[in-house]
């Protein structure tokens, strides 16, 4: 089993910034891919961005390359979003995964992110 928790969701003006977090307990992740996904209000869960086990390989939904960055520390058992210039459709519901045997397996209870125009 692996819980995840997600902080740092928060309320920001337009072109603002916040960084996301993802704790993780019960495995190290270190040994697997994990990823961030979002849900905004009536649409399904999107994919967001995705980093590799060592963090040397990354990629990221269309809409937020350049803008967002994923990261992660191992020796922390963390994982982390930074999002820069924040737009209002960025406002959703921030979940992040672990991959396990090629799938997401397991997701933290989220974050909310709101981006006011």
């Amino acid at each position: 089993q692996v819980q995840l928790v997600e902080s740092g969701g928060g309320l920001v003006q337009a072109g603002g910034s916040l960084r996301l977090s993802c704790a993780a307990s019960g495995r190290t992740l270190s040994a697997y891919d994990m990823g961030w996904f979002r849900r905004a209000p009536g649409k399904e869960r999107e994919f967001v961005a995705f980093i590799s086990r060592s963090g040397g390989s990354t990629n990221y939904k269309d809409s937020v390359r350049g803008r967002f960055t994923i990261s992660r520390d191992n020796a922390k058992n963390t994982m982390y979003l930074q999002m820069n210039s924040l737009k209002p459709e960025d406002t959703a519901v921030y979940y992040c995964s672990v991959k396990i045997f090629g799938t997401y397996a397991y997701w933290g209870q989220g974050t909310q992110v709101t981006v006011s125009s």
